[in-house]
Formats: structure tokens, sequence, C-alpha cells
């Protein structure tokens, strides 16, 4: 994402720096998929935490170690290979949505009911606890929804870029990036192996709109009822895919309202409190009054420039990126396989294909995105109704989709190091009304296609 208005820019420096942050990104995620998962029992429930997360954290370490620091640039190029690397991931997933096609049809009431679980778990349970916290205005910002790259252009648009509600946004987004993935995966895990929902419900739950988060919490479903693979994987990435679209729509017009009146309703009190207090002060201004407006002006004109000095986005050439995590792909796949064969090569081969005919398409059409018709073809070509689908299935399979997560929340860590200072500015509070926000969101979602699948079933 960037909140800068600057347009990213492909230069030569970000091209020479692309090779140094592959070699690390490389290192991190081989010696993460050699390392394992971990299972933790708590006694109420275990928790596995899988190689990707492994890649996330140790990632976020040399990001911001002192020793010899991640410069500013290199995290950008890392950044930029994330977005690359989600498509790559959508594409895997594409091809578990088509033969778990009839599974999702039949689930088809059920899959957009749990969608209101998304709306408002955070608005819900979220949004007081932000209140109580006295979080002020930017609660609006942080807890309409879980807050990826759409919310800054809603927020932005309605309440402009240097509102209180802003900063909500950008801070639930830095909480989101830094601890989403790893507390959804210790979240899931814990509460999949209680045994008590359906796994395809808990598919649904995954679906919170964040493809790392998905990614996460999918692998947990899966190290749960390893016999569901293919449908967890298929309805999770459905129902990220309807988070996504819905989420623009649902947020304008009923997230982002419901959220301003409800902090409104909460603070009423307050805000009539803080009405008596400034009718009945005098009307003129002291120094004190003047010198405190002063350092708040100078306050917000600092966290503006550092906003776009950390969001300053690197846009690297296609086929750089494609190749380096095409490289990095394969290498940490055939670790996961425990040996290198020419499936893995031909596998991501397919999904090249498909990414590059995605991205020409979105160019063409101007209005669907790369994603949409990644998922569609993918889905489509992956599906009992097309005649070459089990041959590019098997082939397919040989990929597997946690190594595509690895790499993918690798990169990512290597790049926050950058939005540490963001979040230190923002303060403590974000931290606890992040993880109920995310706890919400998949618990209400998951409990809602619970009974929609018990009544469509």
């Amino acid at each position: 994402m960037s909140t800068s208005t600057t347009t990213p820019r492909i230069d030569k420096a970000g091209a020479r720096l692309t090779l140094p942050v592959a070699a690390l990104a490389f290192v991190i995620a081989v010696a993460v998929q050699l390392i394992g998962q971990a299972k933790i029992d708590l006694g109420i429930g275990a928790i596995v935490i899988f190689p990707m997360v492994w890649g996330l954290i140790l990632g976020l370490l040399v990001s911001i170690q002192k020793f010899k620091p991640l410069g500013l640039d290199l995290q950008r190029v890392a950044a930029a290979l994330v977005g690359v690397a989600v498509l790559l991931l959508v594409a895997r997933l594409a091809f578990n949505i088509g033969p778990s096609l009839p599974s999702l049809i039949k689930a088809g009431p059920a899959l957009l009911l749990q969608e209101v679980g998304h709306l408002l778990g955070t608005i819900a349970l979220a949004l007081p606890l932000a209140v109580l916290l006295r979080m002020g205005k930017a609660t609006v910002g942080a807890t309409f929804s879980l807050d990826r790259e759409p919310s800054f252009a809603m927020v932005s648009e309605k309440y402009g870029p240097d509102s209180d509600q802003y900063r909500g946004v950008l801070a639930m987004y830095v909480f989101g990036t830094l601890f989403g993935a790893v507390f959804i995966t210790l979240l899931t895990s814990l509460v999949a192996n209680w045994k008590i929902f359906d796994p395809l419900a808990l598919a649904m739950g995954a679906g919170v709109g964040s493809g790392s988060m998905m990614a996460a919490s999918s692998a947990s479903i899966i190290a749960a009822y390893p016999g569901d693979q293919e449908a967890v994987l298929g309805m999770a990435a459905v129902s990220n895919l309807i988070t996504t679209i819905l989420g623009v729509y649902v947020g304008i017009y009923i997230a982002l309202p419901l959220a301003d009146r409800f902090y409104r309703i909460l603070t009423r009190r307050r805000t009539r409190e803080a009405a008596a207090v400034t009718a009945g002060a005098p009307a003129e201004r002291g120094p004190a009054d003047i010198e405190r407006e002063a350092a708040q002006a100078e306050e917000n004109r600092r966290f503006r420039e550092r906003v776009a000095e950390s969001s300053a986005a690197i846009r690297l050439p296609l086929w750089l990126s494609l190749s380096v995590l095409t490289v990095l792909g394969i290498g940490t796949a055939s670790v996961a396989a425990k040996g290198f064969s020419l499936s893995i090569v031909a596998g991501y081969g397919i999904m090249l294909v498909l990414v590059l005919v995605s991205i020409a398409l979105a160019k063409l059409t101007k209005i669907i995105s790369a994603i949409v018709y990644i998922t569609t073809i993918g889905a489509y070509i992956s599906s009992p109704w097309f005649f070459g689908a089990a041959a590019l299935t098997g082939v397919i399979k040989s990929v597997d989709f946690l190594s595509i997560a690895t790499v993918m929340l690798t990169l990512a860590g290597l790049s926050l190091g950058k939005d540490i200072p963001l979040l230190k500015n923002i303060g403590w509070k974000i931290i606890p009304v992040g993880l109920v926000a995310i706890t919400a969101s998949f618990l209400l979602s998951t409990v809602i296609a619970e009974f929609a699948l018990g009544l469509w079933h």
C-alpha cells in the first residue's frame, strides 16, 4: 500500500538491490522450511507454528536489528516483491477452488452469510474497547474493518488524510501487517484443535480480506484437518475474495457509517461534558493554548513526513519480480517436498502463465483486477468442466501451498522495519484493539458459517 501521493518508481537502484534482498530471503525461507513446524500443547488446545510464521519473525528481526541495519530501499524492494508474491499465492489457491466448486456451490448461502461476521465482529467488540481506552476519533478508522489497502481510500475521501480517523486506519494496517499473520495462526490453531467447528466454517472465517492472514489461518486449519486440505484452501480463497470484493462497497455504505454512528453514541456523554467545559471557558486563548496547538501541529507535520518516508514505494520490473520469486519459490518448494523435481518447475510455469495472462487482461479492461482474473481463470481450468483439469492440478499439487506463503511472509518480514516508528507513534492502545478486532472477525464469522452450513446441508 502507499499512503503517499507519489507514484511508485521503477529505477536502476531498486533493480540492483533486488539481488541482495532475494538472496537474504532465500536463505531465511529455506532455513525455516528445514526447521519445519512446531506444535505447542497448551492444555486447552494445541498451537502449531508454521515455517511461514518463523520466516515472518526472522525477517522482521533482520529488518530491525542495529548491527547491520537493512536500509529503507532494501525494505521497499522487499515490499514490492510481496505485492507480486501475493499474485502467485492466489494463482496456487485458484487451483484448489476448481476441484472444490461442488462444495462451494453447496455452501453458497453460508458463504455469503458469514461475511456478516467480518462486518460486525470488529465494530461490535473492538470499537467499544477502543472507546474505553480513549483512542478518540481514530477509533472509527481503526475498527470499521480490519483495514487493508482499500480502507485508506475510503477514510481519506470521507475524513481527509490528516484526520484522526485516517491515523486509526494506519494504526490498524501497521498492526495487522506486523502481527496479524502470527496472531491469527495461533488463534486458528487453538480453535481448530477444539474440533467443535466444521473445517469449512473455519475456512470461511479465515477469509478476513488479507492474503497473508488467510494463508496463515488456512495452514492451521489444514494441520487440524489434513484430510480436508483441498476443500479448506478452496473455501478460504473464495471467502477471502468475496471479502475483498464486497469490502469496498460494504465499507463505504455500511461499515464506515455504522462505526461512525456507534462511536458517536458511545461518546455522547463525554462530548456533552467537553462542550459544557468549552462553553464555560474564557473566549480568549492564552499563551499556553497557542503553544499547545503549535506543538500539536508540528507533531502532525512530523507524523505525515514519517508516513510518506516509510510508505514511499519502489516498483520493480515485472519480469524481474517474477523471475526472483520463481527461483525463491522453486527452492523453498523443493525443500518442502524433500527433493527437487521437474513437476515443481512445471507447476511454477503454469502459475506464471496464469499470472501474466491475468495481468494483461486487467490492463486491457482497466476495471477488473488481476486477482479476480487469476481466481476466475484458475478455478475454471481446474474445475471438473475443463478437459485438462486433471493434468493441470496434478502438476500444480507438486508446489506446496505453504512454501509460497513462506516466501511471501519472509519478504513481508524484511519490509516491516520501516513501519515500527509509525506503530510507536500511534501507541500501545492499538495492540489490544487489534487483537480483539482479528479475534472477533474470525470467531463471529466462523460461528455464523457453522450455523448457516447446518441450515443448508
